[in-house]
């Protein structure tokens, strides 16, 4: 079964969709930072980076042939429907969902999901959202939009996402909101996700230094499941940087590099209960029995480069490191991202949670299953 990833980031949405038992044939963002952690991560996979506005059929069809796609995933830029941010009408990113399901139109998959924040159905954006669905083709039923927390699929963060799913009865088994959203949620501590990880290290000099330091606990420490989890190498040869699951076979695991305090700000960390905000910089610390709040992403070089408020360690008086947000986010460890702190962290805070995204497509696959199944059986 085979998916494109559109607006691709570093590759949460993607990551969910191989371990839902998916191909990933062709990914596609316009910012080679983000992607340059697709193309580490998904050695097969044909990475682009271009500009899907200026996608058309003969794009397509120079990028995947005549393959035939079974399904579209994607998250368009979310700035321009944030309620963070000015929601301002006139951001062209406000754009890109129209360009979503065109391209859909243009693949005819069997199905497609797209993912944005709750702002996009606020009075002054669903209408945008329902101009931009009026013109998908009328083979595919379009459910209401779903409102997913990632909380609710195993990743120890509360994050909120609108998830648009739409797919063609003809060739899918039906599907609904209630099949797509667990009706148990399994929820994952800060402490049952970042505990065992080691403290930061130092920068060295090297630019090309990805941050590696070695596990806190071994594996014969009362590891909880969810990290038991995270520790574990890719199944498939087609995931993963070859460095980084060689370093994971020795322990070690990158995005570990310290983020630098003032005597003051670490004096001001140090005051703060769990739960607390800094009243300077805005940040909590996370409670070990809680919760990460919603980790943002911050701003590219295009829009000022501006860094996102990170919550703080639970203990010691720091913001959280790459590391540490990857397993808020429900990255395993031998997913890397950046030698630069700012481009990890906005590749974090930009990405579908993969927990989120493979449960969504393992129940889409499995209906594309059992109608292959159905189809089978009417032939013989």
């Amino acid at each position: 079964m085979k998916v494109v990833d559109l607006f691709s980031g570093c590759g949460g949405f993607g990551l969910g969709a191989k371990l839902a038992g998916f191909e990933v044939c062709t990914s596609i963002d316009i910012d080679p930072q983000l992607q340059s952690a697709y193309r580490l991560n998904f050695p097969t996979t044909k990475a682009v980076t271009g500009d899907l506005s200026l996608m058309d059929e003969a794009s397509w069809k120079l990028l995947i042939g005549h393959d035939e796609v079974d399904g579209v995933i994607g998250g368009p830029p979310c700035q321009g429907y944030s309620r963070i941010g000015k929601q301002n009408p006139d951001d062209p990113r406000r754009s890109l969902i129209f360009h979503f399901f065109r391209c859909v139109n243009i693949l005819k998959p069997k199905f497609f999901v797209m993912e944005n924040v709750e702002g996009l159905l606020d009075p002054g954006s669903i209408t945008e959202l329902h101009a931009a669905l009026s013109t998908v083709d009328n083979r595919y039923h379009v459910l209401d939009p779903i409102t997913a927390d990632a909380s609710h699929f195993g990743a120890p963060t509360k994050r909120k996402r609108v998830l648009i799913v739409g797919y063609n009865p003809c060739e899918m088994e039906r599907i609904d909101a209630n099949t797509l959203i667990p009706t148990m949620a399994n929820v994952n501590s800060v402490s049952d996700a970042i505990r065992d990880l080691p403290s930061p290290i130092k920068q060295p000099k090297d630019k090309t230094n990805f941050g590696w330091a070695q596990y806190s606990f071994s594996e014969n420490d009362d590891l909880s499941p969810y990290a038991r989890i995270m520790r574990g190498l890719p199944d498939s040869r087609s995931l993963g940087w070859t460095n980084a699951k060689e370093q994971l076979k020795a322990g070690f695991t990158s995005g570990h590099f310290e983020t630098r305090h003032t005597a003051q700000v670490i004096n001001r960390f140090s005051q703060l209960k769990p739960g607390q905000i800094d009243k300077t910089s805005k940040a909590k610390r996370l409670d070990w029995d809680g919760v990460c709040p919603t980790l943002r992403a911050g701003t590219g070089s295009d829009k000022g480069s501006f860094q996102s408020v990170r919550p703080i360690h639970p203990e010691e008086p720091r913001v959280i490191t790459v590391r540490e947000a990857a397993r808020l986010q429900g990255f395993p460890d031998w997913f890397t991202f950046h030698p630069t702190k700012w481009h990890s962290f906005r590749m974090i805070g930009n990405s579908v949670s993969p927990l989120l995204s493979e449960s969504i497509l393992s129940t889409i696959g499995r209906s594309l299953d059992l109608q292959s199944e159905i189809d089978t059986a009417n032939i013989s």
